[in-house]
């Protein structure tokens, strides 16, 4: 059980930091540059492909926040018993996660599989898309459970301060799916060519990998596995302790797609051409915003194990940290983007629609892309907490208060270049809220426990 013992409450901030989150951006960013590779290859498909991709991309992105918000649930509540050195009952939680993250994800899927005709309908996808998109959700719904419970299993793994394995996990995965991609998707030798439904295929072996690699790891390399069957109240307890975080954490993140599931229907308003654009647009900035999510994944932990340990100043000292960091990488990546907003959707389509309208996103919504890493990681701060409250108030703020009015006012005077103003607006002001809400509640949380 030595690697269970808290680690994280002793030793220069920033070290922790740095060595937690490197590893995490090169496994987020492996995955993330398989989504764009994933992209690139659906693109030589045609136009039409990528609409159909861009339609689905909300509803994936709803089924990746249910396994994020798990994920934030178990790691917060691993972490905290970590610090508080109870390391039996960190097993049991990172245990009872996995069976509880299987059933509730098996049960969105099905659910997901019987309503593909109509969601994607009052999307706005063309009716002769339907059965193109109705293919490619069907392979990926029957994986997401094993999807889930993987995430899930690395999520307990970083709690313990060891962000390397799952990271392993994620570029190994990665790179596979890459190779893959082009094998399922054009064929290759008696493997035929199976199109958009071969992208699906792919996802679905590597992602099943990492369930595979997660179990074992847990089990042999970090003893986080308890097979002891658990009595039902104790099932009940580890159960209600991690949906106490994981529920309001699911919905801090799925607001995001339902919101940008809300965008894609009003630019389908503007044709398929402009939803193509703007899932190519959302995928080249998934990619950019890499260290973002990898401090969100690694902030949670360390914020757990020292508020058990009673230490706000290095909680605070994380925040600052953290904060600076965004604030000076986002001036980067908007500087980078406005360089290269007409090379990178090229590499996608030629259509002048769809590599217009990515252009537009690339030039006007990095210029938030500082605050809205503060928001992303303020939110993981309040979730290492087991104080969730706070991610949902500020994400329904700046999703469904700021960012759907501002779009459906501002396209009336800008088009399309509104609805992207929008978005850098409710990241702005998004993100004074979130730092100072945080940071307040860091010292109310430990004159509770005092």
């Amino acid at each position: 059980m030595a690697s269970n013992q808290a680690r994280l409450t002793s030793g220069p901030v920033g070290n922790h930091l740095v060595k937690m989150t490197v590893p995490v951006f090169f496994g987020v960013f492996a995955m993330m540059l398989q989504g764009f590779v994933d992209a690139f290859f659906i693109g030589m498909l045609g136009d039409r492909e990528l609409a159909a991709l861009s339609f689905a991309f909300p509803i994936l992105m709803i089924v990746t926040s249910v396994a994020i918000g798990l994920g934030a649930g178990t790691s917060s509540v691993v972490a905290r018993a970590i610090g508080a050195n109870k390391v039996e009952r960190a097993a049991r939680l990172a245990t009872d996660s996995l069976l509880l993250s299987f059933l509730i994800t098996a049960a969105f899927c099905f659910v997901g599989i019987l309503s593909i005709d109509f969601l994607f309908t009052a999307l706005g996808a063309p009716s002769d898309m339907i059965p193109l998109i109705k293919e490619y959700m069907q392979v990926l719904y029957v994986g997401v459970p094993f999807v889930v419970v993987g995430m899930v299993g690395m999520s307990s793994m970083r709690a313990t301060g060891d962000t390397r394995l799952p990271s392993l996990l994620m570029i190994i995965a990665s790179i596979a799916n890459i190779i893959l991609d082009p094998i399922m998707i054009f064929g290759l030798g008696p493997i035929p060519a199976m199109g958009l439904k071969g992208a699906a295929m792919a996802a679905l072996i590597a992602r099943g990998a990492i369930f595979l690699g997660t179990i074992y790891l847990m089990h042999e390399r970090i003893n986080m596995l308890s097979f002891r069957v658990p009595k039902f109240d104790e099932l009940r307890s580890s159960w209600g302790d991690i949906l106490h975080v994981g529920i309001p954490a699911a919905g801090t993140n799925a607001i995001i797609p339902v919101a940008t599931a809300v965008i894609t229907a009003m630019l389908a308003q503007y044709g398929t051409e402009a939803v193509a654009g703007f899932g190519v647009a959302s995928r080249i900035e998934s990619l950019v915003l890499v260290m973002f999510y990898a401090l969100s994944a690694v902030i949670g932990p360390f914020i757990g194990q020292n508020l058990s340990a009673a230490k706000a100043e290095r909680i605070h000292s994380a925040l600052r940290l953290c904060s600076r960091f965004c604030l000076l990488s986002g001036i980067g990546m908007a500087v980078f983007l406005l360089c290269f907003s007409e090379f990178l959707p090229s590499l996608f389509s030629k259509n002048p629609t769809v590599t217009e309208t990515a252009r537009l996103f690339l030039l006007i919504a990095p210029i938030s892309y500082g605050a809205y890493g503060i928001v992303m990681v303020m939110n993981a701060s309040f979730n290492g907490m087991g104080k969730p409250g706070p991610a949902v108030v500020i994400s329904v703020a700046r999703m469904i208060i700021m960012y759907l009015p501002l779009a459906y006012l501002l396209r009336y005077f800008y088009g399309i270049s509104g609805i992207f103003m929008a978005y850098a607006i409710a990241n702005i002001f998004s993100a004074v809220i979130a730092y100072k809400w945080a940071n307040n509640s860091v010292q109310g949380q430990i004159e509770k426990m005092s």
